[in-house]
C-alpha cells in the first residue's frame, strides 16, 4: 500500500497549501475528516487557522482528538500554526479550552510592545537538535502569522525559537509529536526542508 501522509481535515486549517506543498515534495498525501484514515496513514499534519477552542471543538466533533491522541507516539505528527497550538493541554484564547495534552505547557497571548497579530518573517534560533531542523542554519528565517504562543513545561520540548520583541517558540518536540508556530509550506525553501525533513522521519 502506498504510504501517506495525512492532512486532517476539521473545517479549519491551510489544507490546499500544505498538500501542494507535500506534493512539490514528492510525498504522498491525502486531505481527511476520518479518524479511521489516520491509523492508515504513516504520518499526520494538524493544520490550524483560526481560534483555539472553536478548533478544539470542531476536532472533538469529528472524533479527531481521540484519533490524534491513539496515534502520538506510533507515528509522526505534526502541528501547524495552531496545529501546533492545539498539542498543548491548554489554551486561553478566548476562554480556557483543554487542548491534546500531547505536549506539556499552555497557550497564551503574546506579552509584546509590537504589533499583534505578529505577521511576516522572522529568523529561528534551534536551543535543542530535532531531525525537523536537519540541514537548516542558525537564522535560518520562516513565516508567522499568529497572535498566541506556546509555553512549553518542559525546556527540553523547545525546539526553535523566534524573537518578537519578547522569547516566542517557534516549535516544539516530545515522542514524534512536533509542532510549528510558523506556515512551512509558506516558509519557501526552508520550510520546504522542514517539510522533507518531516516526510523522512515516517521512513
Amino acid at each position: 500500500m502506498k504510504r501517506t501522509i495525512a492532512i486532517v481535515d476539521y473545517g479549519v486549517g491551510n489544507l490546499k497549501s500544505v498538500a501542494n506543498a507535500l506534493g512539490y515534495l514528492g510525498l504522498d498525501s491525502a486531505v481527511t475528516d476520518d479518524p479511521v484514515e489516520l491509523e492508515r496513514a504513516d504520518a499526520v499534519i494538524l493544520p490550524g487557522v483560526g481560534a483555539f477552542p472553536d478548533a478544539a471543538d470542531k476536532l472533538r466533533r469529528k472524533g479527531m482528538d481521540r484519533a490524534l491522541t491513539a496515534q502520538a507516539g506510533r507515528k509522526p505528527i505534526l502541528g501547524i500554526c495552531l496545529g501546533m497550538q492545539l498539542l498543548f493541554d491548554r489554551g486561553e484564547e478566548i476562554r480556557d479550552c483543554e487542548g491534546l495534552g500531547l505536549v506539556s505547557g499552555r497557550v497564551e497571548r503574546i506579552q509584546t510592545d509590537l504589533k499583534l497579530p505578529h505577521i511576516g518573517w522572522n529568523s529561528l534560533s534551534f536551543p535543542n537538535p530535532s531531525p525537523l531542523f536537519r540541514g537548516l542554519d542558525e537564522g535560518t528565517y520562516v513565516y508567522f502569522v499568529h497572535s498566541y504562543r506556546g509555553v512549553a513545561a518542559r525546556k527540553e520540548d523547545v525546539l526553535a525559537v523566534t524573537d518578537y520583541g519578547t522569547p516566542v517558540v517557534a516549535a516544539v518536540g516530545r515522542n514524534g509529536v512536533y509542532g510549528c508556530q510558523f506556515h512551512p509550506e509558506k516558509s519557501g525553501e526552508a520550510g520546504l526542508q522542514i517539510l522533507r525533513n518531516f516526510g523522512e522521519l515516517r521512513k
